[in-house]
């Protein structure tokens, strides 16, 4: 009888232990506030995205005579590209080198590195003004990523490298894009690894608290790698679910009951 207790009381650690709690699997949790206080503030804008190499842009012009400057819109001026062709920007984009230049018709060379798309439209204008129309021809230029090109890894629905178009997407936007992450993922401790002109650093995001949304790393930047570890239960190979657990901890006991019977009889 001491033995069957004792084997009772294992399981139910086991039992304890193993189960994932429910506070494990909800984002966006008010950790520090009442229950029922839904509003909240961001009250830091996201610092603008500043090109790296090898990002690729896509610029845009209008003047008042548009055929003098159809070599930068080789895809013509039709906003409304059909669905899923949006793609073929990254063709017509400018690729920025390791040097961080980008090669545009008709005057060169122009060095982006570390520019904001906002200031490389001032410099393609002042430069155009200075070289090739007057302030009369109107100019209006538009300087955009082609999507925010991103890779997930780890315990997510769909590994791999994806691009959304959109100029801002944060890290929700990116694991829903991704499949989601499974009960198996800890989105307590997801990782953001991000590149700087120094290296690779690693950044964590606890997606369980509301309060990520003021992280610096809460949006995407392009080229950045998210990565999701393995719940500990997972390896345990218990259950991550009380219903799998339960289901294990059945068979284990009947498995141990019918060794301890056959032990006593001998």
């Amino acid at each position: 009888m001491k033995q069957h207790l004792i084997v009772i009381g294992i399981l139910f650690c086991i039992l304890g232990t193993s189960c994932i709690p429910n506070k494990d699997l909800v984002y966006y949790q008010n950790k520090e506030q009442a229950l029922d206080s839904t509003a909240f503030q961001v009250t830091q804008a996201p610092k603008p995205y500043r090109v790296q190499i090898d990002d690729a842009l896509n610029i845009r012009l209008k003047v008042l005579d548009q055929q003098n400057v159809e070599i930068f819109n080789p895809m013509g001026e039709s906003s409304n590209l059909p669905s899923g062709e949006q793609q073929k920007s990254y063709f017509d984009g400018f690729i920025v080198d390791q040097h961080g230049n980008i090669e545009i018709p008709t005057f060169g060379t122009m060095n982006v590195l570390g520019y904001t798309t906002d200031e490389i439209e001032e410099l393609i204008k002042q430069r155009l003004l200075e070289e090739q129309f007057k302030e009369t021809a109107n100019i209006f230029v538009t300087v955009k990523l082609t999507g925010l090109t991103y890779t997930a890894s780890g315990e997510i629905g769909s590994p791999g490298t994806n691009t959304i178009y959109k100029q801002r997407v944060n890290i929700f936007e990116a694991i829903a894009n991704s499949g989601e992450i499974p009960v198996t993922g800890d989105i307590s401790d997801v990782m953001v690894i991000r590149q700087y002109p120094q290296g690779q650093q690693i950044h964590h995001l606890d997606l369980t608290d509301v309060q990520v949304m003021e992280s610096p790393y809460y949006y995407l930047q392009p080229n950045d790698m998210i990565y999701v570890k393995p719940r500990k239960q997972k390896s345990w190979g218990f259950g991550v679910t009380g219903k799998e657990t339960l289901t294990t901890l059945i068979t284990v006991a009947s498995l141990l009951t019918t060794t301890i019977l056959l032990i006593d009889r001998l």
